[in-house]
């Protein structure tokens, strides 16, 4: 999902950004479905594991050769150059365009949880949403003489799955990482507010100020009918079809647990740490300044 910081419309209007949130959602939940739909495929996330890498001098994972290939395309078409964008790989070519003038939108930071991302979900995210097609594949291979180890996990399909998981990768970091751009809207809107907290290292009162439980339960069921829906089948009259045992697409707890469990605990993360980085390079005069100010 793309973002067009050109047009006149506000950055930092909190509409705008939960709108683009919400739209977050779908993008994620349904490349999560797409990934649900392949087993887990545990060698393509397990370093040195493939001889035809390690014949190119590359001792990564066939994910993390996946992300450097892509993500070497996409700097050279200036994608990290967007305020909303981070890479996972590092290293990564110049941009081939000249740059675009974006509006001033974020503070100068160094926040990039992209590492944290891509652990937590290479090691608990793809594990579980992919247990049934695991589990679907296990039983094919055991009609066919399969027995043991060898029933479990892989079914080769070690392009298609990796494709997928860039897709939610990217999907998640840029939910992650649009915390920068809550937290400077509220900032904004009060700086006087959040400047004695910040200047104290008050992670907790930040916490405080940027924290509305309300909102977060009321994503939590939206997501929860989201996910639920798209995990249906639809017949041709458009009505959703039976599916079998309960299931459908996707684990739609996983989904739910997913976002309480990290997505909105590390997006909070981002946007305190962004509030410590703030004031960094004011000096007092700065700060007593941008405490009069206010949206």
């Amino acid at each position: 999902m793309q973002a067009n910081y050109m047009l006149a419309e506000d950055p930092l209007s909190l509409d705008r950004i939960r709108s683009i949130l919400t739209r977050l959602e779908d993008t994620i939940i349904f490349s999560l479905i797409e990934r649900a739909q392949f087993a887990h495929n545990p060698r393509i996330y397990e370093r040195g594991a493939f001889k035809e890498l390690r014949d190119l001098d590359f001792d990564g994972s066939w994910l993390q050769w996946f992300l450097k290939e892509i993500e070497a395309f996409h700097a050279k078409a200036r994608r990290y150059t967007s305020p909303d964008e981070y890479p996972f790989t590092a290293g990564l070519p110049e941009p081939l365009l000249a740059p675009l003038k974006y509006p001033r939108i974020l503070y100068p930071n160094t926040i990039n949880v992209n590492p944290s991302i891509l652990s937590f979900y290479v090691r608990s995210i793809v594990p579980r949403i992919t247990l049934q097609a695991t589990l679907a594949l296990a039983s094919l291979k055991r009609s066919k003489g399969i027995a043991g180890d060898d029933e479990y996990e892989d079914d080769g399909n070690y392009g298609s799955a990796a494709t997928v998981d860039i897709e939610v990768l990217q999907a998640i970091s840029k939910r992650v990482h649009y915390g920068k751009f809550v937290s400077e809207s509220k900032f904004q809107q009060n700086p006087a507010a959040f400047i004695p907290h910040i200047q104290q290292g008050n992670t907790e009162a930040l916490a405080a100020l940027i924290t509305k439980p309300e909102v977060e339960r009321r994503l939590l069921m939206r997501l929860r009918k989201k996910a639920a829906l798209y995990a249906q089948d639809f017949a041709n009259d458009g009505e959703p079809l039976p599916n079998g045992a309960g299931k459908g697409k996707i684990d739609v707890d996983g989904v739910v647990e997913l976002y309480e469990h990290y997505i909105i605990p590390l997006t909070k993360e981002v946007e305190i740490e962004y509030l410590l980085q703030r004031l960094n390079g004011l000096s007092q005069e700065d700060i007593d300044a941008l405490a009069k100010l206010k949206r």
